[in-house]
């Protein structure tokens, strides 16, 4: 450990030119100066997340600081910029920001072997990455490491882990690192600064405007600075992507204020601004950061105040939601060799001891619980007192879907490349035979399945790709003009969308579990909105409830609800046509 004093700035990487350190304006200068916090060096250098690496932080803690009270958290990328310590000094003084403690982290090196090598520079791949890694970093790894520290009259440090009591900044790819830790963990991290931030496509950031617009907005505040003199380079235009950031987020309904300037890829017109951002950002604290109403298309969906509530959980991975006419909803637990029903008190109950690994689930038309039986390999039907029937054999299915005449389409995934994938279509009278097995060799991988509301489509996911497969029913049950038709969405941390059960609303929406959430795609196939769920897993949905206006999401060892505007189809009655799409 190391105590330095305030004035020391560590020098930002070569990456982006340096900070001016420039001072708290003249407008918020004291007569008599505020108390000063106490600055210390740290080390941190054993990293799961990111293995190797070594990286020097700094933990600012202020005179104001009591333990009895755990402090709100300030968390700068790149180390310690904008002066921040005097400028917490003079707004904690004035009682314009809360107490908190500053923690200021330089990106990681994995350190080269001899002098004859360079060190690998972790700076680009921790920062301008998208997904959960750095946040995970800092709420698994370095956070905790901060809380084991003392100040120097032995006050233990103590963190708030309340999302609204914490604020994360940066400049340049540390912007967009701070920008996604919150992104992603809007529970670890409610309020960002960022300045010149990167916006573009160094390593996909440059899809952000796009999803979060479609998105459900999460519970952020933001501030954006930048100047048009920025970066034009081969990875984007930083002035127009930072612009569009802003315009996004407006769009969404984001708490969001910005300061644009003139000048170029330095800190000089963000250190100016720094004061005054801070008491932006942390106005009206502890008032909880709202979020945003989201996009018209959202809007048409989700209900004001009604967000998901837990169903079940201990699970060891849930499947193959169902809801009966009565809207009573059913699913499996796989590898526990259970299926549950949800009961009128809203509490799930064993409802058959031996499901023989069903996964895909449906009702029939004739009232019974169609289920994929990956056991046995067969498609079985139940009737009210879990009596199975045998409908075919033979079939190694995942998922299925019934029309109103008691056809039955199948996705019959297969591992071996020797043979390809298959779909299965099972006539009325029990004929099964394959309708479609080309261009299903591996990777390709068949799973949700689901018809248009006016059983004429017929939409079948490929999970190992970014794409909804959409077929023309045809009046013996056979499929034409098959087309690569819904296009997904794909996290940055996978490469492919992971795309599995499905659903349709009444006015032709379809509604896709996939890494990212709930995907819903309108009848062109586009994606319009995106329903993230509480713990970040869905693989299956449906509509049940009395008025199939309540929206069930089978996510791993959880299941979860939510009440929305929309109405759900069964596929089992008789067909309706949706409304005309936007085109």
């Amino acid at each position: 450990m190391q105590r330095i004093p305030l004035r020391f700035v560590p020098p930002i990487l070569s990456l982006i030119i340096a900070c001016q350190v420039g001072s708290v304006r003249a407008e918020d200068a004291r007569t008599t100066a505020p108390p000063k916090g106490e600055v210390t060096r740290y080390t941190f250098d054993h990293s799961q997340i990111f293995p190797g690496t070594v990286r020097d932080y700094w933990i600012y803690v202020p005179s104001q600081y009591d333990p009895a009270r755990p402090a709100c958290l300030y968390v700068g990328q790149d180390g310690i910029q904008y002066n921040a310590p005097v400028v917490f000094d003079e707004l904690i003084s004035k009682k314009e920001i809360p107490v908190l403690i500053g923690v200021f982290v330089r990106p990681g090196q994995v350190k080269a072997p001899s002098d004859q090598a360079r060190d690998r520079f972790n700076r680009s791949y921790e920062y301008d990455s998208l997904g959960d890694n750095y946040v995970r970093f800092l709420v698994e790894e370095l956070l905790p490491e901060v809380e084991k520290k003392t100040t120097s009259d032995g006050r233990p440090i103590r963190l708030s882990r309340e999302g609204n009591d914490r604020c994360i900044a940066g400049a340049s790819s540390g912007a967009i690192c701070a920008f996604t830790a919150a992104w992603e963990r809007p529970d670890a991290f409610g309020r960002v600064f960022s300045a010149i931030g990167t916006y573009v496509g160094l390593r996909g950031g440059n899809v952000y405007p796009t999803l979060i617009r479609k998105y459900e907005p999460r519970p952020i505040r933001i501030f954006l600075q930048d100047g048009s003199a920025d970066l034009n380079l081969y990875g984007g235009d930083w002035w127009m992507a930072n612009q569009e950031m802003e315009r996004a987020l407006t769009f969404a309904g984001y708490e969001v204020k910005h300061d644009w300037g003139t000048g170029g890829h330095n800190g000089q017109h963000a250190t100016r601004i720094f004061p005054d951002a801070m008491r932006w950002l942390w106005q009206g604290w502890p008032e909880p950061v709202k979020a945003g109403a989201g996009s018209e298309q959202l809007r048409q969906i989700l209900q004001p105040g009604e967000g998901w509530t837990l169903v079940g959980e201990g699970y060891r991975f849930t499947e193959g939601p169902a809801a009966s006419a009565r809207g009573e909803v059913f699913f499996n637990d796989i590898p526990g060799n259970k299926t549950y029903k949800i009961g009128p008190d809203g509490k799930p109950t064993a409802w058959l001891d031996d499901s023989k690994r069903a996964n895909g689930q449906a009702f029939g038309p004739d009232g019974r619980l169609y289920a994929v039986a990956t056991g046995s390999k067969q498609v079985l039907a139940y009737d009210d007192a879990g009596k199975p029937t045998v409908i075919a054999e033979g079939i190694d299915g995942n998922d299925l879907v019934i029309r109103h005449d008691g056809g039955i389409y199948v996705t019959n995934p297969v591992r071996d490349s020797r043979e390809p994938s298959k779909v299965w279509y099972i006539s009325p009278r029990g004929e099964k035979r394959v309708v479609d097995d080309k261009g299903w060799t591996n990777p390709s991988f068949p799973n949700g399945i689901a018809l248009s509301p006016d059983q004429t489509l017929l939409y079948v996911a490929d999970s190992r790709s970014h794409w909804i497969y959409s077929y023309q029913v045809q009046p013996d049950g056979s499929l034409a003009h098959k087309q690569r038709y819904f296009h997904l969405h794909v996290p940055d941390t996978a490469d492919y969308a992971g795309a599995d059960g499905m659903r349709v609303d009444r006015d032709g929406r379809l509604y896709v579990a996939t890494r990212m959430g709930i995907q819903v795609c309108d009848q062109v196939g586009r994606v319009n909105c995106i329903i993230p769920t509480p713990n970040g897993r869905i693989a299956n949905l449906c509509f049940g409830g009395p008025e199939f206006d309540v929206l069930y999401a089978t996510c791993g060892d959880r299941v979860y609800k939510r009440k929305v505007k929309v109405k759900g189809v069964n596929a089992f009655e008789a067909p309706i046509k949706p409304p005309a799409p936007r085109l």
